[in-house]
């Protein structure tokens, strides 16, 4: 086990280069096995989830070659199961994107229960649906969930009962060998599920419609290899810009997309922070003192739940009394607020809702990471913070942020990423 331990008080200066993008990579990866040739994947992040999904396509079959670290090349052809092992799977959330792949690809799937991070109910029950309209039988028990049809599956209207992202992708997945025509409403919009189409319009899928609430697919017989690079990270990115919000300074942040990023510059604005966006980058400012503002998460294009505990952060020192409203997940997404407390942070939950009464500084503790974007606001806070800080459970944070240590350094931050004493590790056994 390793912790990091940052020395806060300093300004960031320099430039960044954004990653390619988590959460269209965890779908991407699967989706590369409804092809009947290899697929060469450009931009990949080098975090341990795309670690994860190369080791279940591996245990698929699939024949799998790292070109350098941030391209892959995928052989699907040597899939030779439908079954996803329980422990690689079991790790993550996006396993369950081998569903919809492996029903595109052969009409049954069996995967294990999702894992990933633990901050609230997350439910797959409109995947189920997606899949029952398509023609597909499905069975649970308390590990695994079995998923198939007797037959080739056959397109179908579905209206997701709430805007689901996972969903939406997993069925785009399911849906884009059946026959006929399949209709997803009430679909999520956000970047990755455009980036998701994209890809499979590119082997050769007709999808059309990502990134509005209605997309339609209409099944084709077969799908073919292509190179295909993967979009920017906008939650990476953002990130940065939130760091940067967070101690002051200037700093150009390269790879992205700034339409991506815009729910997230207009709350920086509010908030007195300077946004200047060039054609594939934006430079982040800030010299005066923050001020209050409210924020509520919403389905792209509002802004992102990923961000909340980034932002969250950033109004823990802003002037004045601000309010976070989680509208996307149950408050237990506020679990990290706790560890905030300790660093000095004046934060009231009530339900979905934070208060946040700004403070002028926050003092360096021992803080855990909860999950993957609360450990990435408690360097933040690090950041921030007077004295040292110590963040622990730091697994979570290399989850999704790659390298996120060393990017730091490069803008100017004192971080070091240590092993945990022995003792320590010992308590928490």
């Amino acid at each position: 086990m390793n912790q990091y331990i940052i020395k806060g008080g300093k300004k960031l200066y320099g430039e960044v280069n954004i990653s390619g993008a988590k959460n269209a990579a965890l779908a991407i990866l699967p989706a590369v096995i409804l092809a009947d040739s290899p697929c060469r994947i450009e931009n990949i992040p080098d975090i341990s989830d795309v670690k994860t999904i190369m080791t279940i396509l591996s245990e698929l079959g699939a024949e799998v070659e790292y070109i350098d670290t941030h391209t892959l090349k995928i052989d699907p052809r040597t899939v030779n199961t439908d079954i996803v092992p329980y422990e690689s799977a079991s790790k993550i959330r996006a396993s369950y994107y081998f569903i919809g792949a492996l029903l595109g690809r052969c009409c049954k799937a069996v995967v294990p229960f999702p894992g990933g991070c633990n901050f609230g109910v997350r439910p797959i029950d409109q995947h189920l649906k997606g899949f029952s309209a398509l023609g597909c039988d499905t069975h649970l028990d308390e590990r695994m969930i079995a998923v198939s049809s007797d037959g080739a599956l056959k397109g179908a209207n579905i209206y997701l009962d709430v805007v689901s992202v996972g969903a939406t992708m997993n069925i785009m997945l399911a849906a884009v060998k059946a026959k006929g025509l399949t209709v997803i409403e009430n679909a999520a919009r956000e970047p990755h599920i455009v980036d998701l189409a994209n890809f499979l319009n590119m082997m050769g899928a007709d999808v059309s419609g990502a990134g509005t609430d209605t997309i339609k697919i209409r099944g084709v017989a077969s799908l073919h290899g292509v190179t295909y690079s993967i979009i920017p990270d906008q939650i990476e990115a953002g990130t940065y810009m939130a760091a940067v919000a967070a101690t002051g300074g200037n700093v150009l942040i390269k790879n992205i997309t700034p339409k991506h990023l815009e729910s997230i510059s207009v709350k920086l604005i509010e908030m007195g922070v300077t946004i200047e966006e060039g054609d594939d980058c934006v430079r982040v400012i800030r010299e005066d003192s923050l001020v209050k503002c409210n924020v509520k998460t919403m389905p792209h294009p509002g802004f992102p739940t990923d961000m909340q505990p980034q932002i969250t952060v950033l109004l823990t020192i802003a002037q004045g009394t601000s309010m976070v409203n989680e509208s996307v997940w149950e408050d237990n997404r506020f679990k990290y607020v706790d560890e905030l407390k300790r660093m000095g942070a004046n934060i009231t939950v009530n339900g979905k809702i934070a208060t946040i009464e700004g403070v002028e500084t926050l003092k360096g503790a021992t803080v855990s990471s909860t999950d993957l974007r609360a450990g990435a606001a408690m360097v933040i806070a690090g950041l921030v913070s007077q004295g040292t800080t110590y963040v622990e459970e730091i697994q979570y944070i290399e989850r999704g942020y790659e390298n996120i240590a060393e990017k730091l350094i490069g803008l100017g931050a004192e971080i070091d990423c240590v092993p945990k004493p022995r003792s320590l590790i010992e308590k928490i056994s």
